[in-house]
Parts: C-alpha cells; sequence; structure tokens
C-alpha cells in the first residue's frame, strides 16, 4: 500500500485529505457527544493516523469517488460551456493588448490559456504555428493562466507587461525557449525582446494585470477546467491538453461552420 501512494501522487494526496477529513469528523463528533470537552487533538490526529495505516484498503476506494465527484462536475460544466461561452465571448476572444498572433481580423479566435512552466503548452506550440502558417484568416488570443507554480504567476506578469509594449511574441517565445522561470531568467527574456523593463515592472504590478489574470482564473472554474494545461477555446467548444495541428484546425473547421 505505502508503495502505491509512493507512486501516486493523486493517491497521496487523497490520503492526506482523507486524514484531515476524518481527523476534523472525530474532533467534532468528541465535541458535540461530550458538551465541554476539551479533547487532545494530539491524541486524536495519533488515532487517526493509525487507522489509517491498519486500514489503507480505504484510501483507493476514498481516491476513486473524489475522482468520479471531480470527473462530474467537469462534465457538467463543459456541457454547460457553450452558454457561458456565449454570454462571456468578449474576456475570452478579446485580447489583452498585443497578446496575439495570426490575422487580427481573422474570423475564428483559438483562445490560448497557457502557463509559462507547463511542458504540454510548450509542446503545443509547433501546432499553433502550423495553424496560422496553414490558415491565413485565423487568430490566436494568448490568456495567461499561471496556475502550476509561484514563478508561473510572475512569468504571467511580465507576458502582459511585454503586450502593453507590442512585445508579447518576442517574450513568450524566449520564455519558452529558455528553462526555468525565474526573475532573472524573464527578466533576461523580456530584455532580450526589446521591452522597456522599468516600464513593465510598473505594468507587471498593476491592479489591471492582475485582474486579467483574475479574469482567466475565474474562465477556467466556469469551464471546469480549473489546474488543466493548457486549455483551448474555440468557437464554443472547449479542448483541455496537448493538442497537434489537426485537432486545432478541426475545431477552427468546426467553428467557422457553426458547430
Amino acid at each position: 500500500m505505502l508503495e502505491r501512494l509512493a507512486k501516486s501522487p493523486l493517491l497521496l494526496g487523497a490520503a492526506f485529505l482523507l486524514s484531515a477529513l476524518l481527523g476534523a469528523g472525530l474532533y467534532a463528533g468528541i465535541q458535540a457527544a461530550v458538551p465541554g470537552a476539551n479533547p487532545d487533538k494530539a491524541k486524536i490526529e495519533a488515532v487517526v493516523r493509525a487507522y489509517i495505516l491498519e486500514h489503507g484498503e480505504i484510501l483507493p476506494e476514498a481516491m476513486d469517488k473524489l475522482q468520479a465527484r471531480q470527473l462530474a462536475e467537469r462534465q457538467k460544466a463543459l456541457g454547460e460551456a457553450p452558454k457561458y461561452i456565449a454570454a462571456h465571448k468578449a474576456q475570452i476572444v478579446d485580447p489583452y493588448a498585443g497578446a496575439t498572433q495570426g490575422n487580427p481580423k481573422g474570423d475564428v479566435t483559438v483562445a490560448a490559456y497557457l502557463d509559462y512552466n507547463c511542458g504540454y503548452c510548450r509542446a503545443s506550440l509547433p501546432a499553433i504555428a502550423e495553424l496560422v502558417k496553414r490558415d491565413p484568416n485565423v487568430r490566436i488570443v494568448y490568456r495567461e493562466y499561471p496556475v502550476l507554480a509561484e514563478e508561473s504567476v510572475t512569468a504571467a506578469r511580465w507576458a502582459l507587461a511585454a503586450a502593453e509594449q507590442g512585445k508579447f511574441l518576442a517574450y513568450h517565445t524566449a520564455v519558452y525557449a529558455g528553462g526555468r522561470t525565474d526573475e532573472a531568467s524573464l527578466e533576461q527574456a523580456a530584455a532580450g525582446a526589446g521591452v522597456d523593463l522599468a516600464k513593465a515592472k510598473t505594468a507587471a504590478n498593476s491592479t489591471r494585470v492582475s485582474q486579467e489574470i483574475k479574469k482567466n482564473l475565474d474562465t477556467a472554474a466556469a469551464l471546469g477546467t480549473s489546474g488543466a494545461t493548457p486549455f483551448w477555446v474555440v468557437g464554443n467548444q472547449v479542448i483541455s491538453g496537448l493538442v497537434d495541428y489537426e485537432r486545432l484546425a478541426a475545431a477552427v473547421a468546426a467553428a467557422r461552420a457553426g458547430k
């Protein structure tokens, strides 16, 4: 059982969650059953831990139920996605400053929600480049979606600051071509992209940049894609994960056909 936990981060997370829930439940139960009681929380947690170790078989069951509930919630959100997209079209397809690629007047917009620390996001870049090359009437709108690390937030803030100066694509390309996204490397990428660093630092910490990132996070939550990187909105479709050119092109074709 311990070996399975070590190999499964999700299962390990479920173990911690279940332990916390059981501990909280027992603690509350004792307080409710014995008015005025002040049970030793450390002792209760020790009992819970011992129970988990003795009955580790409950963890896979708990994880299965958690995953099933999350899947149901995600499917419900995806089922309602077209309605949400129609009602919030501007916040999805209207770019932040110059965070775009392709035809600015294209008839179909691909909204790409990316994190600079996401390997699948980086691996999807050739598909975007191929789509722009083959389809002269498509527009890519890049949306900052920093969920994987604190450095992702910093990278996103710099990206939006670069977009305000018309340097988004140069910065975007430099960051993905680089390695670790720390403060020094991001500043170097911005400088290499021709960004005015003093203005960018001010913009990166502005309320408007914070609001843009929050808006994107709210959209992800509403579409049932929270934590999934990358994800894409094309027409009324939501696509999660790594994509190739064929999949993006098919989504664009469906959007043109009004499907």
